[in-house]
């Protein structure tokens, strides 16, 4: 049986918003915490503290999650545990049967939402039953399905460009059921695209759930 969701309200001032628009606090559902195991230390030089707080964010009425049931590609053609389409099911849950692992390495996952949209946020679930962080986390948005042109990077956490898209400004973070909320300034793109290169517990990436927040 789901266990039933918890509700997260975030609000800020967007720098594009129109400003006879009326805004409303976005509000995002998580799952229950949910930890098991024994942790592995977590040594990144880049990482958070543990007591940051998401961003704030506000969006226009008609805001949705465009994300959901939308066609989910990646760099791993056949994933280890799970399935790719578990990333835009809407369980975000960590226990197993709601996670997609693909494998080691620096590995994406892309979502097409079909059609263009201004991108207010992205958020992203990995597995979070354990404390860990993931590395070399990475967001790009685009219209262009192989990322080649029009490309722009909303969230970049490689300390030491090993991904090779140059320094990130963002930290590493602790996976919690509260995933990670990331804005997008009102980007417009069709697809968005989410690379890892391993966790600190092992070398594979994960996914449970991605939303995307536009219209």
């Amino acid at each position: 049986m789901k266990r039933a969701a918890f509700v997260l309200t975030l609000a800020t001032t967007l720098p594009f918003a129109n400003a006879d628009e009326e805004l409303k606090p976005l509000v995002v559902e998580y799952p229950p915490p949910f930890l098991m195991g024994t942790p592995v230390p977590i040594n990144l030089p880049n990482l958070e503290d543990a007591s940051a707080k998401a961003p704030d964010i506000l969006v226009p009425a008609d805001i949705s999650n465009l994300a959901r049931d939308k066609p989910v590609t990646s760099s791993d053609d056949f994933p280890i545990i799970g399935e790719l389409e578990y990333a835009t099911d809407g369980d975000k849950e960590s226990d197993d049967g709601y996670f997609v692992e693909l494998a080691s390495g620096q590995q994406w996952i892309q979502i097409d939402l079909e059609k263009e949209a201004e991108i207010y946020a992205v958020a992203v679930w990995r597995y979070h039953a354990q404390k860990r962080a993931y590395q070399d986390v990475v967001i790009k948005v685009s219209n262009d399905p192989e990322f080649k042109d029009g490309v722009t990077t909303i969230f970049n956490n490689d300390h030491d460009d090993s991904s090779g898209f140059g320094k990130g400004a963002q930290k590493a973070f602790i996976e919690t059921n509260q995933g990670r909320l990331v804005p997008a300034h009102q980007a417009k793109a069709r697809y968005v695209r989410l690379y890892s290169n391993g966790n600190t517990s092992n070398e594979m990436n994960h996914y449970i759930e991605v939303e995307v927040y536009g219209r």
